[in-house]
């Protein structure tokens, strides 16, 4: 779409273009990450910032970022403070990766398992008993008397 022909969308345009439900938007706007022009009868119109703001809300939300994030990245105050968001957003997202990783892990053990029963299985076993907290649980004060 050419910037020259979103200079005016209406809210349904706008939501269709996208493919997003109409509610969608004034949520969006209501969350702080929308701010359409206002026409007669108080009704919202979309221009090309607004196309690219919804662009970037929605890849933002691809990559994981959930609303209150997004808006901490579009109303920081200076670059230094966008890329702490996205400093913390990849840490977390790193986590998520190695955590999804383990998991396609054991699973692969268990369908590449030789052993009729995988659970039965030693290699599978250890692998799961990886998950399990070997250390004794902290001595717990005796009760007040």
């Amino acid at each position: 779409m050419k910037s020259s022909t979103a200079a005016d969308m209406s809210i349904g345009q706008i939501a269709g273009h996208f493919g997003l439900a109409t509610h969608v938007l004034r949520h969006w706007e209501s969350q702080g990450l929308l701010a359409p022009a206002r026409a007669e009868a108080a009704r919202r119109r979309y221009g090309s910032d607004d196309l690219y703001r919804i662009a970037l809300i929605l890849r933002a939300k691809e990559v994981g970022f959930g609303l209150d994030e997004i808006r901490k990245v579009m109303t920081a105050p200076d670059s230094e403070s966008r890329r702490e968001v996205l400093r913390r957003h990849h840490t977390t997202l790193a986590r998520r990766i190695a955590e999804a990783q383990a998991a396609l892990e054991l699973i692969e053990c268990a369908l590449d398992c030789a052993h009729g029963d995988f659970l039965r299985c030693p290699h599978f076993q250890a692998a799961v008993a990886e998950r399990i907290d070997l250390e004794p649980p902290t001595a717990r004060p005796a009760p007040a008397q």
